[in-house]
């Protein structure tokens, strides 16, 4: 039986790691403008030559990246056509290969799994979750689509119960603390987009139940191995380990962010993998529109695509990309138009404070890109 102290400090464990992930995505917003208009958080499908300022500031990422009051330790890896520069500072690995756990980024490969599915017939945007994975939420909901997982427009609101001490639980047993009769339903209609780490759970269920494999499996077999991703899996449950090299210690992690949360890769394969999606190398035409079609719905300050990936501006530059926390590390990977130029960071916050933050990730991308 748990007690009162341990049930709040799991509960307050719990609604930070719901939360890191809409917090972290907002550290790069307040540096990257975006488009004003409905028109330009509208995009087209991006499929043209990156024409933009190209030279690398590496003078500016190298002051960007030494260590002060806004980052102990700081790693960025860029590259595209010609491009290949990395450095590290401060308490970071040195190795350029080094390991970290990546946070939301997952989300990332689970909608890439779910695209891909969808690419062979499995499924639709269209269909609900609730025929993929009967009984799963509550029979009184209205339907919930794939498509609206994967852009952040079910209307899933924040869990509101602790969980019990003791074994990580399954994914079932998460989405049980989201659709709690105590907690909040979702709100209809849905205005806008809200952020939330339970979609992706939802999905990474789906994956499971659609291709009778586990998620691990299918990110290995559809991406990590064709892509030769030697450094990138997501671990079972409750497996706390972070195989060497290590960028940055992340022990004090919640062992149940799997799909949406849970992965380990570095900066290398992160790069190779932005590269294939941006590329279309990993889905076929119909499915990698979606990368780049913005809902109606989509929020101006933080807006994702259909497919769930964050569009930003810099200078004027369209990118696409996702940033991620898990324990002392806060990343990020984005690409410019067919990965012309990529960015991959990793950093270890030394403060809480968001705008010192925005300032600091928007230089580190902004000089790269």
């Amino acid at each position: 039986m748990k007690n009162s102290a341990n049930s709040a400090t799991r509960k307050a464990r719990w609604i930070t790691l719901v939360a890191a992930g809409a917090a972290v995505a907002s550290l790069t917003v307040g540096a990257l403008p975006v488009a004003a208009s409905a028109a330009e958080r509208t995009p087209a499908p991006v499929t043209g030559t990156f024409h933009g300022p190209r030279s690398v500031n590496t003078a500016a990422l190298t002051k960007a990246m030494a260590p002060g009051k806004v980052a102990t330790g700081t790693m960025v890896r860029l590259g595209g056509p010609g491009v290949r520069w990395t450095e590290a500072t401060g308490p970071l690995s040195q190795d350029p290969a080094a390991n970290f756990r990546i946070g939301s980024v997952t989300k990332l490969f689970t909608s890439t799994v779910v695209l891909q599915l969808i690419g062979e017939g499995r499924f639709t945007m269209d269909t609900p979750v609730q025929e993929i994975l009967p009984g799963t939420l509550p029979a009184h909901w209205q339907p919930i689509t794939v498509g609206q997982l994967l852009s952040h427009t079910s209307g899933l609101q924040l869990p509101c119960v602790d969980f019990v001490d003791g074994e990580a639980p399954t994914p079932e047993q998460v989405i049980s603390h989201w659709t709690d009769p105590k907690c909040a339903a979702p709100q209809y209609p849905v205005l806008t987009q809200q952020y939330n780490g339970a979609n992706y759970f939802l999905l990474g269920m789906v994956i499971e139940k659609t291709t009778g494999r586990t998620y691990a499996d299918e990110v290995q077999r559809r991406i990590a191995r064709p892509l030769g991703l030697r450094h990138t899996y997501s671990p079972k449950a409750g497996d706390r380990s972070l195989p060497g090299p290590v960028l940055a210690d992340a022990s004090e992690i919640e062992p149940w962010a799997w799909a949406e949360g849970g992965m380990i890769s570095n900066a290398p394969d992160l790069e190779r993998f932005m590269t294939a999606l941006m590329r279309g190398r990993l889905l076929k035409p119909a499915e990698q529109r979606q990368l780049f079609t913005m809902p109606a719905i989509a929020d101006k300050a933080n807006p994702f695509s259909m497919a769930g990936l964050l569009r930003q501006e810099v200078g004027g530059t369209v990118v696409w990309g996702k940033t991620g926390s898990m324990g002392r590390s806060t990343s990020g990977v984005f690409a410019t138009d067919q990965a012309a130029r990529t960015v991959v960071y990793s950093l270890v916050p030394a403060t809480r404070d968001k705008d010192l933050m925005r300032a600091h990730i928007g230089a580190l991308v902004a000089a790269g890109l």
